[in-house]
């Protein structure tokens, strides 16, 4: 078998999690089938670099003398606001030629830096999205999924994403089982599908600042299955419908509607990964009413049906209760 090689750049102030979770997939996966990935680290001039942990790493060369690797992987951390020119240099001159380029995190910034992800898809951590489509406005920022592939080139969120992509690529190249034993050795999910949002419903919008709201945003999340209609929420509130439309929006940054739906989403995905419950039961349990109109609301959120989300959390499901 003809050996995968993946190259990983490091550099100083790079995030150690980005380096290691990827390595720590891409070799399991070799243990397990048999076909290991020739995983080499690389800094400019060959040097230790320390990580923004402070932990210390050591490659096992300089970039100019590593050649075209199969996977090239640009991790994040501090030390991409401010690279080394070299190391865009190098980027630019060599990546190209690489089969996939994948980033984690702000990795992405090096790749655009590069010129990489001109006319291209990408995403990166949620906090640098904004600042990733200013600086570069050649290339279509996405926020929202945890990674995103365009052509050869792959981008992912923070840190943790990063192992999802990693799965991702191990599935492509050798299959799911895999990627599936891979991710239940390191007690991960196989594997969150790449448009997942970065974040919950919770995260997503701001805590509203008023006791009434702020109450009524816990309330939302411990009753899906409610009447949670603009009217039925004001009332709750002590607000009239439109007087608590506009303060939700104003405090929460976010409207009743879609927060009630990004709600209903995140509960229905636990449901999904967590239980046996059939598709019937979770979609009442969550408040879509019927499986059809469940259905619609996942392959709006995620482009992926509630059966084959429930597909990659349970392979071999148990007898689910309808």
């Amino acid at each position: 078998m003809t050996q995968r090689s993946v190259l990983v750049v490091v550099f100083d102030d790079v995030q150690s999690l980005d380096v290691t979770g990827p390595v720590e997939v891409f070799t399991g996966a070799g243990r397990h089938s048999g076909d290991p990935y020739g995983i080499r680290t690389a800094s400019l001039d060959g040097a230790p670099v320390r990580t923004s942990s402070g932990l210390t790493l050591v490659p096992d060369g300089a970039l100019p003398d590593a050649g075209v690797p199969h996977t090239l992987l640009v991790p994040g951390g501090n030390g991409t606001r401010r690279p080394a020119p070299g190391l865009i240099d190098w980027l630019r001159e060599h990546a190209r030629h690489a089969e996939r380029v994948v980033s984690v995190c702000s990795g992405a910034l090096l790749l655009a830096g590069a010129g990489l992800l001109d006319g291209r898809r990408a995403t990166t951590h949620w906090s640098l999205c904004g600042h990733l489509a200013e600086t570069y406005p050649d290339v279509e920022v996405d926020p929202d999924p945890i990674f995103v592939r365009d052509g050869n080139v792959a981008t992912s969120a923070g840190v943790t994403a990063g192992i999802d992509l990693a799965l991702a690529l191990v599935e492509e190249d050798h299959g799911r089982d895999t990627a599936l034993t891979v991710a239940r050795h390191l007690v991960v999910f196989l594997r969150r599908p790449g448009n997942q949002a970065q974040f919950s419903a919770q995260l997503a919008a701001q805590t509203a600042r008023r006791e009434p709201l702020r109450e009524l945003q816990q309330w939302i999340t411990e009753h899906p299955d409610a009447d949670l209609s603009v009217e039925r929420l004001a009332e709750r509130a002590g607000f009239s419908p439109r007087h608590f439309a506009r303060a939700f929006r104003s405090e929460t940054g976010t409207t009743p509607g879609r927060y009630v739906e990004r709600v209903r989403l995140e509960h229905a995905r636990r449901l999904l990964e967590d239980t046996a419950d059939g598709v019937g039961r979770i979609s009442r349990a969550c408040g879509y009413g019927t499986p059809e109109a469940m259905r619609r609301a996942f392959v709006r959120a995620l482009g992926t049906a509630p059966a084959e989300y429930r597909r990659r959390f349970h392979p071999d499901p148990p007898v689910r209760i309808p």
